[in-house]
């Protein structure tokens, strides 16, 4: 890893706000925030979905990005239930031994059919069907992903339009690339800079010559940086 995080794995260093994260992953803050709560139900709490660093203002590390990725699997397509999906997580958790396996290759290889086993268990009316179009959508969010030697996520590709099924990897995160924020895959462009650019009065036309990039990445990059809607 980077020498530049000196014994510090990047991956792990707290440096995206709720609302980067909500807009690079196309997910409403406010979900992102109750993924990450502890939940009172009377006497009885259920520990957060993603578990983040105790820290004031809350942000998130990569390593929480990509699990919060994995997670989009299940809201975008199913309807979530919570305090189910925390169970079927500290199963997993308990069986692979990691504090992380949305972030893990072992998730993918062998976790998301454990997972969808005891999740649709404690749902009680999970379909063959259901079982295999969640499947799917784990897989497609998994291609979005690139893991280590060691099996840690070590780049995320985020969606970036609403079909997901071959969905261009035009931008990447990699922790070791400008510190984490979103770029142009394989140049190292922040898409921030871009928007930054053209709200000050560039042209899409003047930052494709200046930065030898093409313009539909450009004007893809630059999408990024607005607003999630939904």
């Amino acid at each position: 890893m980077n020498n530049l995080y000196g014994e510090v794995d990047p991956r792990d260093i707290p440096a995206y706000s709720i609302s980067d994260a909500a807009k690079y992953l196309r997910i409403p803050a406010g979900t992102i925030r109750s993924w990450i709560a502890t939940i009172s139900n009377g006497s009885q709490f259920s520990k957060p979905l993603i578990l983040t660093q105790d820290i004031k203002p809350k942000l998130l590390s990569f390593i929480n990005l990509v699990e919060i990725h994995v997670l989009r699997a299940i809201r975008k397509h199913h309807q979530m239930q919570r305090d189910k999906v925390r169970i079927a997580l500290d199963e997993i958790e308990d069986q692979f031994q990691l504090s992380h396996p949305l972030a893990h290759k072992k998730f993918q290889s062998h976790g998301v059919d454990l997972f969808i086993e005891k999740y649709s268990s404690l749902i009680n009316n999970a379909s063959e069907y259901w079982r295999t179009d969640l499947k799917n959508t784990f897989n497609t969010h998994f291609q979005r992903i690139e893991f280590d030697k060691n099996g840690l996520a070590i780049k995320l590709f985020p969606f970036t339009c609403s079909q997901e099924q071959d969905n261009p990897r035009i931008v990447v995160i990699d922790p070791r690339i400008a510190f984490g924020r979103l770029v142009i895959a394989d140049t190292g462009i922040p898409t921030t800079v871009l928007a930054e650019r053209l709200k000050a009065g560039e042209s899409i036309e003047d930052l494709a010559f200046d930065y030898k990039c093409d313009r539909l990445k450009i004007e893809e990059a630059i999408r990024c940086e607005l607003p999630v809607v939904a």
